[in-house]
Parts: structure tokens; sequence; C-alpha cells
């Protein structure tokens, strides 16, 4: 059971998702420069692909009933890939080249590495099968089916079939605009000497790489400063240049954390507090009909956070047809003793150990802790209520998997 202030994860990602609407600006952008996004419309065969029967392999194109045992065959034609071939001569082979087209009249393809050159012709030195080292006309594509649907993320696989169909610029959907703020008086610039009580802002530079490789264009980067008028102000600015605005630190209960107060005053603030480890004090709200995703403050929370609530409802608002991470079970090489309320994700990675996987903690699982994500691989899950001994089977999540 979980604590009845704390909402699970899963209910978390319900209410998330129910209120996650879907960019609706649409570009044009050249094939070349399409990689990553999301195709804003489907996309259908033109026309067959392969456009025609063409070869596998580089050898000779014939009949197969012209197979007369060791008698030569003379070879009459050859044909170059990107030229259209003219019918085969009966009883003779054609010299042909992986990519070209079959002729009329041949039904086979012999690897030339199965031939026998001589004057006479070529002799066939293998077993000859009817439609061997013949790719099919429409064999990948066949004109008038889906190809690629709406909401699909282009990867290189994408990008190369859809230039297999021809298409030379594609409709994509606007990137998501995210506004990063980073709240504490405490915080300055890298590169900037620290005074006494000062710290890096670490949580921007994370926040900025992980929204780049998610797809995403910053829009405003800045540092709130603890006041509350400042932070509404800060805010309601954000949220006219902004899809989304994700904050760091400023949601937990100090008398300085400003974030969560604002958005109940002027705004509205319909999730706080969660029941996982790293990360209690997330929210979720609005303020100027701009959606609010406020992360805590502490470098390993504001990743664990991102990657288990940020990163679903991103590529829900993206229109990216997405399935969840399955992660993979793998035996723990560690104990937990005590039990939770809170489901626990473990900064880890996985190690062999003798010819079998085990997953591996850091040592120091402290939210302030970023070094142990640099260390590790992915996260394992701590079930709610649960202890853990060495062997125990837990979900673990590569950091591979739930960012690709």
């Amino acid at each position: 059971m979980s604590s009845p202030n704390l909402t699970p994860l899963e209910d978390a990602l319900t209410r998330l998702l129910s209120e996650a609407p879907v960019v609706t600006g649409v570009e044009t952008v050249a094939l070349a420069d399409s990689l990553g996004r999301v195709l804003a419309e489907n996309h259908y065969v033109p026309a067959d692909v392969p456009p025609a029967d063409n070869s596998a392999v580089d050898g000779y194109a014939l009949r197969k009933q012209d197979l007369r045992g060791d008698r030569a065959i003379p070879v009459s034609a050859r044909i170059p890939a990107g030229e259209a071939p003219k019918a085969l001569a009966p009883g003779t082979a054609a010299r042909i080249f992986t990519g070209s087209e079959i002729p009329e009249g041949a039904d086979s393809v012999v690897m030339q590495e199965r031939v026998e050159v001589t004057d006479a012709g070529i002799i066939v030195q293998a077993e000859v099968t009817e439609g061997q080292n013949i790719r099919r006309q429409g064999q990948d594509l066949a004109r008038g089916d889906l190809a690629l649907a709406k909401g699909t993320q282009v990867r290189p696989h994408e990008m190369g079939l859809l230039a297999s169909m021809g298409v030379a610029r594609v409709a994509v959907l606007a990137r998501l605009k995210v506004a990063i703020l980073s709240t504490g008086d405490e915080l300055v610039d890298p590169g900037t000497p620290l005074a006494p009580g000062q710290i890096y802002n670490s949580n921007r530079f994370t926040l900025i790489g992980l929204l780049t490789q998610a797809g995403c264009e910053v829009a405003l980067c800045e540092t709130l400063r603890d006041k509350r008028e400042a932070t509404r102000e800060t805010l309601l600015r954000a949220a006219e240049s902004a899809d989304l605005i994700i904050t760091s630190g400023g949601v937990s209960v100090g008398e300085e954390d400003h974030v969560r107060a604002v958005l109940e005053e002027s705004g509205s603030l319909s999730l706080w507090r969660m029941a996982i480890k790293p990360g209690k004090p997330v929210a979720f709200g609005a303020i100027g009909g701009t959606p609010v995703l406020g992360l805590p403050g502490n470098p390993g929370s504001v990743l664990v956070t991102f990657l288990m609530v940020g990163l679903p409802y991103i590529r829900k608002r993206q229109g990216r047809n997405q399935k969840p991470p399955v992660g993979e079970r793998i035996p723990a090489d560690f104990s937990v003793t005590s039990t939770s309320v809170r489901r626990e994700f473990v900064r880890a990675r996985k190690e062999i150990r003798g010819s079998e996987p085990v997953v591996t903690p850091f040592p120091n699982q402290s939210s302030g802790i970023l070094s142990s994500a640099c260390w590790a691989d992915g996260l394992a899950v701590v079930p709610e209520n649960t202890t853990v001994s060495p062997g125990d089977l837990l979900t673990y999540y590569s950091f591979a998997e739930l960012l690709s």
C-alpha cells in the first residue's frame, strides 16, 4: 500500500497523459532534415517498391527450362542496373547485376560463382530453382499500402523508406517548445567563480540535454529567484512563449519554495507529491494556460522524475506512437532490508557475474549525487512495500531504452 498523501506512479501518469494535448503545428522539412521528427500525416505507397522484378545478385538471368545438363548456354545480352532490358532471346542467358531489372522471358538468376564461363557461353554448376535470386515487384512495398503512420518518429530507417518511395519533403509536427526554469538564489552559471553558499546550476544543463535528445525546442532558460512575485512574473512570461514549462526546485514545503504556491494562487495544481524515490515532490499544474511540470531540486531526482514522468508526458504531446518501456528482469546483486511506501528507482548498471547478468547499484543513492547517474547505465526498480535479497528478480530499465 502507498501513503494516502502520495500519488502512485501509474495514477500520476494516467492523470498527466489525460491532460497532454498533442501539438497542432505542422511544418514541412527536407527529408535530410527529418531525423528525430514526428510524422504529421500517414504515408501511403505511391508505387510498388521495387517497381519491377530485379536481381538480388550479380550473375546470369535465364529460363530454367533451357538448362540441358552440361550444355553451354550462350550469353545474348548484358543488363546493367538502371537500364530497361529487352526480352530474353529463347535458349540464351543475360549477364545481369544486382538491382538490374529482370528481362521478360527469364525466370531465374544464377550467381556468377555458380557458373563456368566458356567461349560457347555459360555452364551452370548448381541446381536451379525457378524464381531464385529474384526480388519481386512490390516485395518491399505494394502500391496503396500504409508505409508509415502519422505519429511515427523518423529514424534513419524511416528516412530510407521515405526515400525509396520518392518522398523529398516531409510534413512533421512542430517541435514542442519547453521553458526551463531553475529555482534558487544559490544557483550560478558554470564559468562564474563561486561565492560562499553558491552552487553551479547543473539541473539546467541536465534538462537541456534531455529535452534536446527528446526532440524538443528549448524556448526559454532562466533562473528563478526565491521571491514569490518574481516567480509569478517569470512563470507567466514563460507561459506566453512555451508549450510546456519545466521547473526544478521550488515545489516542496519550504518557506522559499514558491512554484507550488504560485500555481495554487495564480493557476492550477492537479498533482503534488508522488510515491517514488527519489522524486517525491513532483508537481503538475498550469499557469496562463500553459502546463507546468515541477520537478524536485536535487540533481538525481531531476533525472529520475524526468525519465519516468516527464518523458512519457512529452512523448504524448509530441504525438508519438510509442509504447512504454518494457525493461528486463535481472537478478539483484544487492539487498534492501526495510520496506518503503514509495517505489524506488535505483541508479544501477547491468554486470556479468560468472556467466549471468546481475544488476548492481551505485553505492550512494542520495538524490543529490549526480555522479551516480554517470556511473550507472539505467534504473533498477524496487517495488513499494518490498524487501530485496541478492538473486531476487528486479525490473531494470536501461537509459538507452528510456531515452530511445
